[in-house]
C-alpha cells in the first residue's frame, strides 16, 4: 500500500531538523523502482525528495547505493563534470527507514533522445569516461565489489550456462555468445571505476548539459563496457558522436573490443528476462522472453553472421534494454560468477568498522543512521553524504508531460499480464 505524500512530507520534518514544507507533491517515475517518493519544497526553497522501499529488493538497493555514494569523496567527486544526489536526513518508518535527498535539476530522457543531437550526445560520452577514467583506489579502500577480466568472462558463461538450462535459449543465440566468450582477445581489458548499472534513466540533462549521474548501487571495478551496452544501440543520429566523446574522454586507454562486448552485455539482457520469467514463474515473461530471443535469431540472420560487431547494427533496440533493466529486479538478476555482490554478500558496516576501528561487526540495521566522516573537510562545510539510485531523483517525463512510448515487446507483456 503507498504511503500518502502528506505522510511521508511529515516524516521528512523528522528526517531533517529545522526542515519546513511549503508543497509536497507524489514523485512519479518512468518505473517502478519499488519505492513511494513525494518531492518537497522547503521554506528556505530547498527542492528534496522523500523515498521509502515498498520491498526489501528496493530497501537492499537504497542500502548499496548510500555504501557506494558515501565512498565518493569530495576529491573524487571534484573529477566528475556533474552532480550526484546528497543525502540530507533519514527517519524510521515501518521496519525500515525514509531517504531524504537532494531532488537535482535535469530531467530523463530517452537513449534516443540523449544521442539525437551532437552536443548532447558528446557530453553523456564524456561524463562516462570520466566515470570510467576515475582513480580506482577509493573503490578497494570502500570494500566495493572488484572484478578483474577473466572473472568478467567467467560470469558472462555463467549466465549463458543458466540460460541453456532452460532449453528455451535459440541455439543460434548460443553460439552466437560462445564464439564471443571463447574470443580470448575479446576480453583483454584493464577494468575500470563502473557505475555498474547504468542506463539512459541514470543521466539527467538540462538542454545540451548532462547535470548529474544517479543511481550508484552497482559502484564498483569491473569492465566498461557494462556502462556502454544501451548507448550502443542507441538509434540517434548523434549516436557515433557520444562513442567518440567517450574514447577521447579515455584518453585511448580505452580497448579495441569494448564496443563489441557491451552489445553483447546488452544481448544477455534478454537471458537476464528469461530467468526471471521461470524464477517468478510467469508465462507471461517468458513469452515475452522468448518472443525477443527469436527477434534476435531474426536479426541475426538477416545479418548473415553469428558474430558480433559494431558494423552490423543494433540487434536489440535501446527500448527493449532499458525496459528489461527497469522491469527485472536488481536482487532476480542471475549470480555473476568471480564477483562480490552488494546486494548479496557485503557488509554494510565495513565502513563504520574502518573508521571507528576494530569494533565489532553488527548486524546491518537498515533503520540505524550512517555516521559521517567529516575528518577531510578541516572547518568548511561538509555537503550531507549523497544517496539513492532510482529516477524518483528526478523528473521523468518529457519537456511536454508525455512519457516514452513503451515497445512493441512491452504492449505485448502487458496484454499478456491483464
Amino acid at each position: 500500500m503507498a504511503r500518502p505524500p502528506l505522510t511521508l512530507a511529515a516524516l521528512a520534518t523528522a528526517a531533517v531538523p529545522g526542515l519546513e514544507v511549503c508543497a509536497a507533491r507524489a514523485h512519479t517515475r518512468r518505473s517502478n523502482g519499488g519505492y513511494d517518493a513525494v518531492a518537497l519544497e522547503s521554506a528556505d526553497g530547498r527542492r528534496l525528495v522523500i523515498r521509502t522501499p515498498r520491498s526489501q529488493v528496493a530497501e537492499t538497493e537504497q542500502s548499496a547505493d548510500l555504501v557506494a555514494i558515501r565512498a565518493m569523496t569530495p576529491g573524487i567527486r571534484a573529477r566528475l563534470p556533474f552532480r550526484v544526489p546528497a543525502f540530507v536526513g533519514q527517519a524510521p518508518i515501518d521496519g525500515t527507514r525514509a531517504i531524504v535527498t537532494e531532488l537535482l535539476p535535469g530531467a530523463v530522457r530517452t537513449a534516443d533522445e540523449l544521442t539525437e543531437h551532437a552536443a548532447l550526445a558528446h557530453r553523456v560520452g564524456a561524463a562516462i569516461a570520466a566515470v570510467h577514467s576515475l582513480p580506482s583506489g577509493f573503490v578497494g579502500e570502500a570494500g566495493l565489489p572488484r572484478q578483474t577480466a577473466d572473472e568478467s568472462r567467467d560470469a558472462v558463461v555463467d549466465l549463458i550456462g543458466r540460460a541453456v538450462d532452460t532449453g528455451r535459449l535459440p541455439t543460434a543465440i548460443l553460439r552466437r555468445w560462445e564464439q564471443a566468450t571463447d574470443d580470448e582477445a575479446l576480453w583483454r581489458f584493464r577494468p575500470t571505476v563502473i557505475n555498474g548499472s547504468l542506463t539512459a534513466d541514470s543521466i539527467l540533462v538540462e538542454g545540451d548539459e548532462v547535470t548529474a549521474i544517479i543511481g550508484w548501487s552497482g559502484l564498483s571495478m569491473g569492465d566498461p563496457a557494462r556502462d556502454l551496452h544501451w548507448l550502443l544501440t542507441s538509434r540517434g543520429a548523434a549516436a557515433e558522436s557520444a562513442l567518440d566523446a567517450y574514447l577521447s574522454g579515455r584518453n585511448g586507454t580505452a580497448d579495441g573490443h569494448l564496443p563489441q562486448r557491451a552489445l553483447l552485455y546488452g544481448e544477455l539482457e534478454l537471458a537476464r528476462w528469461l530467468l526471471h520469467g521461470i524464477e517468478q514463474h510467469d508465462a507471461a515473461i517468458i513469452d515475452d522472453a522468448v518472443q525477443l530471443l527469436d527477434g534476435l535469431v531474426a536479426s541475426v540472420h538477416d545479418e548473415s553472421t553469428d558474430s558480433l560487431s559494431p558494423e552490423t547494427g543494433p540487434v536489440l533496440t535501446v527500448g527493449d534494454v532499458e525496459r528489461l533493466l527497469d522491469d527485472t529486479p536488481r536482487d532476480r538478476a542471475p549470480r555473476e560468477a568471480g564477483a562480490t555482490l552488494l546486494t548479496d554478500s557485503y557488509d554494510f558496516s565495513e565502513l563504520e568498522r574502518r573508521e571507528a576501528g576494530e569494533r565489532p561487526a553488527a548486524a546491518f540495521d537498515a533503520t540505524a543512521p550512517i555516521p559521517l566522516d567529516l575528518s577531510d573537510w578541516g572547518d568548511a562545510t561538509p555537503p550531507p553524504v549523497p544517496a539513492q539510485r532510482d529516477a524518483a531523483d528526478t523528473e521523468s517525463t518529457a519537456a511536454d508531460g508525455s512519457r516514452p512510448p513503451a515497445t512493441a515487446a512491452h504492449e505485448r507483456r502487458n496484454a499478456a499480464s491483464s
